[in-house]
């Protein structure tokens, strides 16, 4: 894949028809992911964002545990052609996928992955002006220009810290970010910074949000008033990741970088009940049931004995885990899976493999049957929202978990 020309690319229709052509009748949990719901997201958040603002879709941590490149490739089908990912192995998967366009890489990248960065054509972002000398150097090296005879600048998207302070060149260093913009070797390609505080809707969230849209936009002003070998004019603008996109309009950004809401969620329950049937949540996640058990009242199950049975009690073993994603902190919190569409809660510890849950007022249940942990099932439905903060975490984290022992179906 040595000098690859990122336009070459186009998006394998195999990837998604193998995926989507699963047979999940003997499948033990698997994930479900609503195509229609992403296409609706999509259209939603680009009618919230200037007709020139292009989406830059987040696909980092497997698209937040919904596949990346299933993700990726059905938007990649839509004609967008910007992606984000966390670090260069998530670049090259995409890359091996087939899919197409810019993908950005948001971390830090050592010194001895930048040749992957020229194999796979990725955009590096630079994280500090140290980062940028070191990308330059590599740039200009003969190593380099062995593997790209053309001597094509490496292109890179230039982190700045408004406040968020994490990665990012200092807002406040105008004269170190001009000089990352003139160094050999680089085309800045892009320019962007991360609003910390978007979520909160308190006053401090607020003030300090937009404090950091004042200082990104005046950093933009004060560079674009440099002589032009300083700034290219292709040098896009971005700042608004999800919550951005939906709280803080701006006018003149180039892209924004939707991450949970593509996955038509928020962080928090409170959040993502405030938008329903604005977005359209992506994932669904279901298992089997494996046995069924009776206790007797007085008896135990699971592990360390957690549960005691009050009464006589029919429980079904359901084959989902922690060892899946599924936080073991679920345990004994009041928590349940849907089965004929209806709530059945889960007793005892949360085992790697398996789970249990008392059916005792759910008739006919037997094993084979579909248990709904994330989803709709009849008229009831469990958020991905509600499980994250039923354990006391994001969303963002709990999808992020799911694991690779799921199997991913495009419906």
């Amino acid at each position: 894949m040595n000098n690859m020309d990122i336009t070459s690319f186009t998006y394998s229709e195999a990837t998604l028809s193998e995926t989507a052509s699963l047979d999940t009748s003997r499948s033990r949990a698997w994930i479900e992911i609503s195509l229609d719901a992403l296409r609706h997201n999509v259209r939603y958040l680009q009618s919230l964002l200037p007709t020139r603002c292009a989406l830059m879709p987040v696909v980092k941590a497997n698209a937040y545990g919904h596949g990346a490149g299933l993700i990726a490739g059905e938007l990649n089908a839509l004609g967008i052609r910007s992606f984000c990912v966390a670090c260069v192995s998530e670049g090259v998967e995409l890359r091996r996928r087939h899919i197409a366009g810019e993908i950005l890489v948001l971390g830090y990248t050592h010194p001895d992955q930048f040749p992957l960065l020229d194999q796979y054509a990725l955009t590096q972002t630079v994280v500090d002006h140290a980062h940028a000398l070191a990308l330059s150097a590599y740039a200009c090296s003969a190593s380099r220009h062995a593997l790209r005879p053309n001597h094509s600048p490496l292109p890179v998207h230039i982190a700045v810290d408004t406040g968020m302070h994490r990665l990012g060149e200092p807002a406040e260093h105008a004269a170190q970010i001009r000089e990352i913009l003139s160094l050999p070797g680089l085309q800045v390609t892009g320019m962007y910074s991360h609003l910390a505080a978007a979520g909160g809707t308190d006053a401090a969230s607020r003030n300090f949000t937009k404090n950091q849209i004042d200082i990104f936009y005046q950093l933009a002003a004060q560079l674009k008033n440099c002589p032009d070998e300083y700034v290219a004019p292709h040098v896009r603008l971005h700042l608004q990741a999800s919550y951005g996109i939906l709280r803080y309009p701006l006018p003149d950004v180039d892209c924004a970088r939707p991450g949970i809401a593509l996955y038509g969620l928020l962080s928090n329950a409170a959040d993502t009940r405030a938008c329903a049937g604005k977005l359209r949540p992506v994932l669904s996640l279901r298992a089997r049931v494996a046995a069924i058990h009776q206790l007797s009242a007085g008896e135990s199950a699971g592990y360390d004995m957690a549960y005691t049975a009050a009464r006589p009690t029919t429980i079904a073993t359901v084959t989902i885990g922690y060892a899946d994603g599924l936080p073991r902190s679920l345990s004994e919190d009041g928590t349940a899976v849907l089965l004929h569409g209806r709530r059945a809660p889960i007793i005892g510890r949360i085992c790697m493999d398996q789970l249990l849950v008392d059916v005792t007022a759910i008739p006919g249940i037997h094993p084979g049957q579909i248990a709904t942990l994330i989803g709709q099932d009849g008229q009831e439905s469990i958020s991905a929202a509600d499980l994250a903060d039923a354990c006391g975490t994001i969303t963002n984290e709990l999808l992020s978990c799911l694991g690779p022992r799921l199997e991913r179906l495009a419906l």
